[in-house]
């Protein structure tokens, strides 16, 4: 029923097309060429070959076509909205706006705008053969060296254009059905592909990969088959060894309740998550408790009002089995993501099927509050290398209900299937909450095989789980449940395979197309996203930290040698072959502004920044909850009064914990951390400075006594600046720290204001 009623509507919104009174209006079938901005086809068109440099001034398309069973050809033909030497954040407007039936645009490229091509309230439209690299994307805060919270992505919110307007994209096709999307080239951007409200449509064999967002982004999407098609590398908020958060980007995102649709033979590895599924704040009820909050606050004038909030019958009723729904999930390789392969939360009725889920940092699968959910013939291996304390391995669900894990094959995960309830408080009031969730329960894990896992089965406060059939081999720790979890160990659980075999459109074989890459120490980061193996770049290109740093110099080919180097630091080396890496050390105490120039490729590459190269003591300090550091002045001074549980001395203040202790005899919550040193400062030409650091929780920064920084909050890893005169010679600089709990992060850095 939804089907026809969206076909519908999108034949509504398909209204008459007309030809505008600015810009210039095109005939049948001739060869034009694109002088200005607004200029609008109407009929069958090709574009003369060549490039055309026009900006979209309101917004509105440079290019717009509307009409009725139309065929643009724009025979390979640029379209370039932004000037040379633009960034890309600065991009603007829209290359192509698409409105109509029956209408196909194909052999285009366009680059340098905000959108690509948009194409709204659309009926039966084509886009075929296009590229749609070099759109806009922001620069990254995150460096490899610490991690930025600003580079988070914010997906929950799209019903009023928001991910066009804040992200971008490639292709945007919004209000559309019955679409075809095929061999769309999409690099050197933010997002490929999002479809909002686009329904019974087919998208194959393009390839958006190397993306600094989401390949595919899907908001409100019914009846889509997707397949293969190549979502790798879409990825941000990840440095090899030192974090791996991924800021909800993702190889395909799927927001706010898609259903029925099939994502079948596609490869996105290496994204943030391979897929990111959550059912989206309307689908819990966040929306109706946001209208709620907002009504008790104007009636009672107060801000917390939650306690007031009374949910109807009929409210609850209005959410039962909402999510993203009735998804199928087959044949795709979802590996390598800085956190999960999978994730789909807040669902019901999807199936994951013969998917490949391989060396996913935290996750092959993560399913929390998901229901009724088939889990089978997927390989699940080497997950949860860096998973954030019990949330790690191959299949995590929490408060999960009815979930069937069958016939998978679990290999050196640090935890093969780990189901758990545990106290959401805030979730658990949601309208959502209340009309489907049952607490982690009746799920069963049947016939699979578990290989070298750390822990085979991992359940906290789970009852009723069928655990029948399963083979174990050199398993750590078979099971892991606590004296709240029931385990069901006979039952008549069939052992029959599970079948499915959809329609696959395209001619392509993404799938392991990309083997030499496999491995997350692939995911390479620059300032504006991941690195694609074809372009010969320094990264970082700037530096500001401990008293060396590791410098990348990457190609496809070839040597590299040192061309430059200023500032009082030494080099590893000074030619090497790509791809390689270089050492950058300062030999003696003190503060060393340097820059670094690289000839690689025929091309000059530069690097700049500051070491810091000091002897840090670090002392380490336990709190109580009683003793909350943001309470007051007093609970600080009385958390360091004592003897330091440990005390270290370093070169750095370098610290990325996630979950894990700063040391044996520190706990890895609830712990204070003071960190002092006097440094050197040399003289520059402004005599100011700034002051970095990246933590999680609390930060301050003391200067000969004097407090230069602050953040003194809970905060997830966050970057936090100030700018300071310094007279050149010995100062005492103090980092006064706190952690609470979970991931916990501190690093320091100087470096002149140029």
């Amino acid at each position: 029923m939804r089907r026809t009623l969206a076909i519908r509507h999108v034949c509504v919104l398909v209204l008459v097309w007309f030809v505008g009174v600015e810009g210039v209006a095109v005939g049948e079938d001739k060869e034009i060429r694109l002088e200005s901005d607004d200029t609008r086809i109407n009929t069958g068109t090709k574009v003369a070959p060549g490039e055309y440099r026009i900006t979209d001034m309101e917004n509105d398309g440079a290019v717009i076509i509307r009409g009725s069973k139309l065929v643009v050809d724009f025979q390979g033909a640029k379209l370039i909205g932004a000037s040379e030497g633009t960034p890309p954040d600065q991009y603007s407007g829209i290359g192509v706006m698409v409105e109509g039936s029956g209408i196909t645009i194909r052999n285009l490229k366009v680059r340098g705008y905000k959108v690509g091509i948009f194409a709204v309230k659309c009926l039966d439209l084509t886009i075929e053969d296009v590229d749609v690299s070099g759109n806009f994307r922001r620069r990254l805060e995150s460096t490899p060296q610490r991690e930025d919270g600003s580079d988070w992505l914010y997906p929950h919110r799209n019903d009023n254009y928001e991910w066009r307007d804040n992200y971008g994209a490639g292709l945007y096709l919004e209000h559309c059905g019955r679409a075809v999307v095929r061999r769309v080239r999409a690099r050197d951007g933010q997002n490929g592909i999002i479809l909002s409200h686009v329904d019974l449509s087919r998208i194959y064999d393009n390839d958006c990969s190397f993306l600094s967002g989401w390949g595919l982004a899907m908001w409100r999407c019914d009846g889509v088959t997707i397949s293969r098609n190549a979502f790798d590398f879409c990825v941000r908020g990840y440095s090899h060894g030192v974090y791996n958060r991924g800021q909800d980007s993702a190889g395909i995102l799927m927001f706010e309740q898609n259903t029925n649709n099939v994502i079948v033979e596609n490869s996105a590895t290496h994204g943030g998550d391979g897929l990111f599924g959550f059912a989206g704040r309307e689908a819990l009820g966040q929306v109706w408790m946001d209208q709620q909050r907002q009504r008790l606050r104007e009636m009672h004038g107060r801000q917390d009002v939650d306690d007031l909030i009374e949910v109807p019958e009929d409210v609850v009723k209005l959410h039962k089995r909402r999510g993203n729904n009735d998804n199928l999930l087959i044949n795709n390789d979802f590996s390598y993501a800085a956190a999960h392969g999978i994730e789909m939360t807040f669902s019901f009725g999807n199936k994951f099927i013969r998917n490949r889920l391989v060396g996913n940092a935290v996750c092959g699968v993560w399913g929390g509050y998901s229901q009724d959910t088939l889990i089978a013939h997927n390989t699940i291996e080497n997950n949860g290398e860096c998973g954030y304390g019990l949330e790690r391995g191959g299949v995590n669900i929490e408060h999960g209900l009815g979930n069937v894990i069958t016939h998978n094959a679990f290999r050196n995960n640090k935890c093969g299937v780990h189901l758990w309830w545990d106290n959401d408080a805030g979730l658990l009031k949601t309208p959502w909450a209340m009309a489907n969730h049952k607490g982690s329960t009746d799920n069963v894990v049947a016939h699979n095989r578990f290989d070298g896992d750390m822990v085979g089965l991992h359940l906290r406060e789970t009852v009723n789980t069928r655990f029948v059939g399963n083979r174990m081999t050199d398993v750590k720790k078979q099971i892991d449940a606590d004296a709240k979890s029931t385990l069901i160990e006979k039952a008549d659980v069939p052992d029959k395979p599970v079948r499915f075999d959809p329609t696959i459109y395209g001619k392509t074989h993404p799938v392991g197309a990309r083997k030499h890459l496999r491995g997350r120490k692939n995911i390479i980061m620059t300032e504006w996203g991941p690195y694609d193996f074809e372009d010969y770049i320094i990264t970082p290109k700037r530096i500001t930290g401990g008293r060396s740093a590791t410098l990348q110099v990457l190609g496809p080919n070839g040597a590299f040698k040192v061309t430059m180097l200023t500032g009082n630091v030494e080099l590893s080396a000074r030619y090497g072959s790509l791809p390689g890496r270089l050492e950058i050390f300062a030999q003696k105490p003190g503060v060393h502004p340097f820059a670094l120039e690289i000839e690689a490729g025929g091309r000059k590459l530069r690097a700049a920044g500051t070491l810091l190269s000091a002897d840090w003591t670090v002392s380490f300090y336990k709190w109580n909850k009683d003793q909350d550091p943001r309470s007051g002045e007093r609970n600080w001074v009385n958390i360091i009064k004592d003897a330091p549980l440990d005390r270290l001395s370093l070169p750095a203040i370098d610290f990325v914990w996630r979950g894990g202790r700063p040391s044996e005899k520190v706990p890895p919550d609830h712990f204070a951390t003071v960190a002092t040193a006097n440094v050197a400062v040399p003289a520059t030409p402004g005599g100011t400075w700034r002051i970095e650091t990246v933590s999680d929780d609390g930060v301050r920064v003391l200067i000969d006594g004097k407090t230069v920084l602050e953040n003194w909050t809970w905060h997830p890893p966050r970057r936090d600046e100030a700018t300071i005169e310094l007279k050149p010679g010995e100062h005492e600089i103090r980092i006064e720290h706190f952690e609470i709990d979970g991931y916990a992060q501190l690093q320091f850095g100087i470096a002149p204001v140029e």
